[in-house]
Parts: C-alpha cells; sequence; structure tokens
C-alpha cells in the first residue's frame, strides 16, 4: 500500500468528513443510517447511501484505518 494521502477528487464532501464516516462505520458496530444521523446532529447532511462501502472506492483507505 502506498502512504500517499487517498485520492477525493470528484466526491461532494471534504476529506475529513469522508474519513470520519468510513472510521465510524468500520470501528463501531453502527449501521449506515446511524452514521447518517450522528453526521446531521454535527450540522452534515449526508445519505446514507453517500457513505455506503460499496458505492465509494474507500475500501483502501478503511483498510489502512483498521490497522493504525
Amino acid at each position: 500500500m502506498g502512504t500517499g494521502a487517498p485520492s477525493y477528487k470528484g466526491f461532494r464532501f471534504p476529506v475529513e468528513i469522508i474519513s470520519h464516516c468510513v472510521w465510524l462505520y468500520y470501528r463501531f458496530p453502527l449501521s449506515l443510517r446511524e452514521i447518517e444521523e450522528m453526521m446531521l446532529a454535527r450540522g452534515v447532511t449526508v445519505s446514507h447511501e453517500t457513505i455506503r462501502p460499496d458505492g465509494c472506492p474507500l475500501r483502501e483507505m478503511a483498510g489502512r484505518l483498521q490497522y493504525r
């Protein structure tokens, strides 16, 4: 795996929001809808479809988060 920062070109949300959603999904036993509600409580309107792992090419980043 490369050590460079992941590329989020073409994504609607900033890197910090995407990273936080992926971290929540893989770190805690939360559903995507629960993550959606948590982000809404922080003032970020994001759909559970947006952060769905199958819909986003974020598996490489998620793998790095799991082994930190």
